[in-house]
């Protein structure tokens, strides 16, 4: 190597390393320095000490000094170790030891802090304050890192927990480096002015950051405007800090062009805030502490023009438009800048931009008030008095969040007489007691607890008293009493000590939780440091020196739009109109898809979806249509009607038309994106009005989906190729063109076809072109959005061994994590899902077979929240489970269980930081894995693709058959259930019913004369033409057994409701009477007559709907009317039991009447004149047939049958829907009926003759006995309501009858028993 080169290489390893030295110098000046090590012992104080060994200046870390430490006089709560560290300082870490060589050490305690030594302020951490985890042992130091570092001259140790086999010992070191800061002090009169070096200052970004601290609660700290209208403003506001702005010219923009946003509470509680405020153009960021709202300005400018200054502590000029009125700020100002430029270090030097009014100094004046808190039911504070004067005065302030508790309580000089000031719902409330009666006449004020300071001044002399709130005249009330008052020696304020210990006070009136502060008696202020010190008068579960009160609705954690409202430990949220529910107003009320409200028994109508379930998005309301074998979502916009142009020259501009719906972009992508597919027709009718112009043309018309992007593809067609439905089929009229219009013919043709392409839908707006010439004429129409199926509910995965699981990215649910999922498996235990932390965990387990157990831990230790069923969980059933985590509760669902729930602790950890993959059906350790199914799992209202994650993992399938098994109930009335990968279907064939669940009853109105003939040889595929072989050839329909279910309503009479015959002329004929009972006619054999069973249930012909069920096996018959007990009939003995032969069934008149009896005949004369529903033979359903399937079913109508909902059981009355059962099913007590008639005649001989007199004269014998004994149980009655009269017209009765209107529409509505 060269000396040339080795110069270079040297110069290079030197700049190297110069550079690192840099870098790791700037590394190195961390803000961690020790703080304590070096103090003085005068710097440390305590609330007291063991003995002067013990005493608070041998409280540093690792040194064995005294007796190795600081222990107080007694170990208990009110115990505190302070130090100063000289000046203001940052403060980034904390340690902890025991008490050297002991027993003594503190397992867990807060730390505070303060500027001056007075007026505290906890730490906290995740908005709650933070208990730190101490020691275990006495030597071992235990070191925590600040989240948030603390800027304070005094820091305070202040144990919670110690050992108990010891005492308190502590030993501590800070951790942090030097702070510097340019303060001012605005004393509520003056400001300061930066003024510009030009007479206007326009910006299109602003940034302005600043902390303050202040004891009042209003107060300009920012302000800036522009002649034309623009200004800025930064106002405290009750607490708060309001920063509203407006942008650009005022005379050209409406008066809501301004923005107005708040952020931050009780910032008056003379504590340092940070505020930052960014603006780039129309973007605003704007902090408060560690709250930052986004947001942008109104109107349409994006710069803000200021003329002359900007002003810091208020306006004192009168006569500026935005600021008149308003308080001057009052408290300190650190660290103020505007676009770089240090506002204060230029006042402090006095430079020419800086102009101050009023008095202006650059130190923190500190008030000297020391505030006390009020913990807990048993908080009190007791200060002496002048006893027997004749006259008292007290006067306080206070705030808090609850609406009722005692402020103050004080006996006066007779011990028989009380004085009492108290909070009633948010109101004020002045007693005056004497033991025979009480007198509580001055009331004031309202919404008391909204967490302000309140000032209350409260003077008695003799008999009059008066109370002034808030130091306002009109705020002041006034009471006389019929005694004189004389002052007791003590007053009791925020509670008593309890009549055990002191009968000198009363409490009736709730709890106060508060704070308060400035208190005077006999106008002279409470010394409460003395009554720290046990030097005055007496407390109980006091914090003095610190108000302790904190915004709870801070960031506000009601979801959704909920009302936040707070007392002293808690929140609440209001859910009333949001369309969420829970403690936080997490949940949705809604289903997350009309698949959804299908499988949960619902039937067509209009329902709030909530697509994203728990997410962000607002509910939407659809139309869902359940009565197809898919499940339509319908989302209608403003324009369904078909719309009309007339071509003219006048337009120079394509036509727009635009499509607003029911739901914004975001709701329906997200509905699109859960569909398994979507659709909406688009129509275009055109007269010499062109559409996509030649095949090469630039288009004419197109339209706009969701992606607002232009779309060249017409309905029928694909996204890319410039078609119509006839260009993809090669249809068009004229082979040229790629649609029917693009001819452009001088006749109407159209192009009209589905848009399918989901991440285009819905159409937005359709651009219509060609519509610029005299002759043109054109119209569009475009329907509504639907969207069938939901891919997530069916997602599902089957899981073959316990070492197998789905991985998934990290789960995010920190302050609000719901899962939801169903499950099916035959094992008796496994985990579902487990996400873990470092520390942090959740878990959601089959415990047992009959217990699922949900686990986890936010930091406070693990909690656990079980459900207990008392049947089998792992019964290869489909059971659903919900679990919910939120900062107020835990919660577990699992099916119809009632949930149990497990409140959060109060100020404890509510995050939830998880950091590895979340394990689906094991975990991370593959143990308990679970074996079973898992489908529709949900986070937080997203749905994980278990199906897709599940293809490419070993021990997993996608999907898990046997829906069935838990959803067949679900298909009612014969219905059979089929199953599909994705669900189920009802196969309603073999029914009389129809709908998705066969529900829907199958109705019609018949009139006179109308027959509807169902033929049993045509469904068995023979001719017309009967072959004298007919008995081999239909021997399989021989019958010994029928079941038969129907439905009718009527008021005409006699009828005949349903007769069915044979070849060999036996029949079964149910009759509607003349007296509106019914008999039911069984001819079994030709060669005898029929067998009667009479039903004497009173007038069915009543108008209102009927159910009838006849089962017949053998001789036995069982029926039933309505709901009434189920009556057994026996046939008479020697009867044939088999039905033979059958030719057919018929409903209405029976045309072919030979072989009719006259009875049958009289009944025959109108046939049915009514509504006949859902009938029913052996699962032969001819009306449904008829109705459903006519052209290719073997049945023939004559006369009028129109379909009918007249059997829908809500329009007149209720009936029962029974399913087919057995014989032996029929439930409850069977009663016995009686067969009334069984008259044999004969064309035999005389002597046949003589024996049928005989034996009629012995039949009628015993009919007569046996009516005596059973007419309670061979007739009953229904307990129908009085149906309508009868008229001469019965067909036009029924038909005016409002229950027997026709209701088909368009939109079918199904009903469901």
């Amino acid at each position: 190597m060269d000396s040339g080169a080795a110069l270079k290489l040297s110069l290079t390893l030197c700049l190297f390393f110069n550079l690192w030295l840099i870098i790791a110098t700037a590394y190195s000046h961390n803000c961690d320095s020790h703080l304590v090590s070096d103090l003085l012992q005068s710097a440390f104080d305590c609330s007291s000490k063991f003995s002067s060994s013990h005493s608070p200046g041998f409280a540093k870390l690792n040194r064995r000094d005294g007796a190795g430490g600081w222990s107080p006089l007694e170990s208990d709560k009110y115990q505190w170790l302070q130090m100063d560290l000289g000046e203001r300082t940052e403060i980034t870490a904390v340690a902890s030891q025991g008490r050297y060589g002991s027993s003594d050490w503190v397992t867990r305690y807060l730390l505070m802090f303060s500027d001056t030594g007075r007026n505290w302020k906890q730490y906290r951490q995740e908005d709650s304050i933070w208990a730190f985890v101490g020691n275990s042992n006495a030597d071992t130091v235990v070191h925590h890192k600040l989240q948030n570092s603390i800027k304070a001259r005094f820091l305070r140790f202040v144990p919670l927990d110690w050992n108990p086999n010891g005492r308190i010992g502590m030993r501590v070191e800070v951790y942090g480096c030097s702070y510097k800061s340019d303060v001012a002090n605005f004393d509520g009169k003056s400001s300061m002015f930066y003024r510009f070096s030009q007479k206007s200052v326009t910006t299109v970004k602003d940034m302005i950051s600043l902390k303050f601290k202040t004891m009042q609660s209003d107060g300009v700290v920012l302000h800036g405007e522009g002649q034309r209208g623009d200004y800025i403003t930064l106002e405290l506001k009750k607490g708060k800090l309001s920063l509203e702005i407006r942008l650009g010219d005022a005379t050209l923009q409406t008066i809501d062009a301004y923005s107005s946003v708040v952020l931050g509470s009780l910032l008056d509680d003379q504590h340092w805030h940070y505020v930052a405020i960014e603006r780039n153009k129309k973007q605003v960021n704007f902090t408060v502490d560690a709250d930052t709202q986004h947001f942008q300005t109104n109107g349409e400018f994006d710069v803000l023009d200021i003329d002359y200054e900007l002003s810091f502590g208020g306006i004192p000029i009168p006569g500026k438009s935005v600021t008149y009125l308003r308080k001057n700020f009052h408290g300190c100002i650190e660290n103020l800048y505007y676009n770089g430029v240090n506002i204060i270090d230029l006042a402090k030097r006095h430079k020419p931009p800086i102009h101050i009014v009023g008095n202006v100094t650059f130190s923190c004046t500190e008030p000297h008030i020391v505030p006390v808190t009020f913990m807990t039911s048993s908080s009190y504070l007791r200060l002496p008095g002048t006893g027997q004067m004749n006259e008292l005065s007290v006067s306080f302030q206070f705030r808090t969040w609850n609406k009722d508790g005692p402020l103050l309580y004080t006996e006066l000089h007779r011990a028989s007489e009380a004085l009492q000031i108290y909070l009633s719902d948010g109101k004020l409330q002045v007693a005056v007691h004497e033991s025979s009666w009480s007198q509580a006449d001055i009331t004031t004020g309202h919404n008391l607890n909204d967490g302000q300071w309140h000032t209350i001044h409260l003077s008695a002399r003799r008999n009059h008293v008066s109370v002034q709130l808030n130091s306002e005249a009109a705020m002041t009330a006034h009471l006389t009493t019929q005694m004189r008052m004389y002052s007791g020696g003590s007053y009791y304020f925020g509670g008593c000590p309890g009549n055990d210990i002191d009968a000198g006070c009363s409490n009736t009136v709730g709890v106060f939780q508060g704070c308060m502060r400035l208190v005077y008696i006999d106008n002279q202020l409470a010394n409460l440091i003395l009554v720290q010190q046990g030097l005055q008068g007496n407390f109980s579960d006091l914090q003095i020196d610190l108000c302790g009160i904190m915004d709870r609705c801070l960031p506000n954690y009601c979801e959704h739009g909920g009302e936040c409202s707070q007392s002293w430990s808690t929140f609440y949220c209001d859910c009333r109109g949001t369309g969420y529910t829970g403690a936080t107003c997490h949940n949705s009320r809604y289903k997350q898809s009309c698949e959804t409200y299908k499988h949960t028994g619902n039937t067509s109508g209009f329902f709030s979806i909530d697509p994203d379930g728990s997410g962000s998005q607002r509910p939407l309301l659809v139309y869902c249509n359940m009565t197809e074998d898919r499940t339509w979502t319908i989302i209608q916009h403003n324009n369904t009607k078909e719309s009309k142009l007339h071509g003219s020259p006048n337009y120079d501009k394509p036509y727009v038309a635009s499509f607003n719906y029911s739901a914004n972009v975001e709701q329906l992508q997200t509905m699109i994106d859960r569909a398994e597919h979507c659709e909406q027709e688009i129509a275009y009718h055109c007269k010499n009005s062109r559409l996509l112009n030649t095949p090469d043309g630039i288009p004419l018309t197109w339209w706009i989906g969701r992606t607002n992007e232009k779309q060249t593809y017409w309905g029928g067609s694909s996204p890319g190729i410039q078609k119509c439905a006839c260009g993809l089929e090669e249809s068009c009229l004229d082979t040229k063109y790629h649609c029917n219009c693009d001819a452009d013919r001088d006749e109407w043709t159209n192009d009209t076809g589905l848009l399918s392409y989901k991440d285009h839908l819905p159409v937005t707006q359709i651009i219509i072109g060609d519509i610029n010439k005299t002759n043109s004429e054109a119209t569009y129409k475009l329907g509504p959005l639907r969207c069938h199926g939901d891919g997530n509910y069916w997602n599902a995965a089957s899981f073959n061994t316990e070492s197998s699981y789905l991985h998934f990215p990290t789960f995010h649910g920190e302050l609000s994590a719901d899962i939801s999922f169903f499950f099916k498996t035959t094992a008796s235990s496994g985990v579902f899902l487990e996400n873990l932390g470092i520390k942090d965990f959740i878990r959601i387990e089959l415990n047992s077979p009959m217990e699922v157990l949900f686990s986890f831990d936010v930091g406070n230790g693990p909690s656990e929240v079980i459900v207990k069923s008392s049947t089998h969980l792992n019964n290869n059933q489909w059971h659903y489970v919900r679990a919910e985590r939120n900062i107020k509760e835990a919660s577990l669902q699992v099916d119809h269980l009632p949930s149990k729930t497990q409140e959060a602790p109060d100020d404890g950890h509510i995050h939830l930081q998880l950091n590895s993959q979340l394990f689906v059906g094991g975990t991370a350790s593959r143990q308990k894995g679970f074996l079973g199914c898992i489908r529709s799992l949900q986070l937080n209202g997203v749905t994980l693709d278990l199906e897709e994650r599940a293809k490419m993992t070993p021990g997993v399938k996608p999907g898990c058959p046997g829906h069935c098994s838990s959803y067949g109930n679900l298909c009612h009335n014969g219905g059979r259930c089929i199953e599909k990968y994705s669900g189920y279907s009802c196969d309603c064939g073999h029914s009389a019913y129809d709908g998705p669940f066969c529900k829907k009853e199958i109705s019609a109105i018949l009139e006179a004369g109308t027959s509807l003939v169902y033929d049993f040889h045509e469904s068995y595929g023979t001719g017309k033409n009967v072959s004298s072989h007919l008995s081999a050839i239909y021997s399989d329909m021989t019958l010994s057994r029928e079941n038969i279910e129907f439905s009718f309503r009527t008021t005409h009479t006699p009828s005949v409701l349903l007769y069915a015959d044979s070849y060999y002329e036996e029949y079964i004929a149910v009759v509607l009477c003349s007296n509106g009972s019914l008999h039911i006619r069984y001819k079994l054999d030709n060669d005898k007559d029929a067998d009667i069973i009479n039903i004497d249930s009173g007038k069915l012909a009543n108008g209102q709907l009927h159910s009838v069920k006849i089962d017949r096996e053998g001789r036995d018959v069982y029926v039933q009317i309505d709901q009434l007990p189920t009556l057994r009939f026996n046939l008479s003995s020697g009867t044939d039991t088999e039905f033979n032969g059958m030719r057919s069934l018929i409903l209405g008149k029976i045309m072919d009447i030979s072989g009719l009896d006259k009875e049958l005949l009289k009944a025959n004369t109108w046939g049915f004149i009514g509504c006949l529903s859902t009938v029913q033979f052996n699962g032969i359903t001819p009306l449904k047939a008829a109705l459903r399937h006519s052209s290719a079913a073997p049945v023939t109508v004559k006369g009028s049958l129109a379909e009918s909902t007249c059997g829908v059981s809500g329009s007149a009355g209720s009936r029962a829907i029974t399913t087919t059962h057995p014989l032996a099913d029929h439930p409850g007590a069977i009663e016995e009926g009686k067969l009334l008639t069984n008259a044999i005649r004969s064309d035999s001989a005389v002597i046949g003759g003589v024996i049928a007199v005989v034996i009629f004269v012995i039949l009628c014998i015993i009919a007569v006995m046996g009516h005596l004994l059973y007419r309670h149980k061979g007739t009953y009655r229904t307990n129908e309501t009085k149906g309508v009269e009868y008229a001469e017209n019965t067909d036009t009765t029924l038909k005016n009858n409002a229950n027997y209107q026709d209701s088909i529409s368009e939109g079918k509505k199904e009903y469901f028993i």
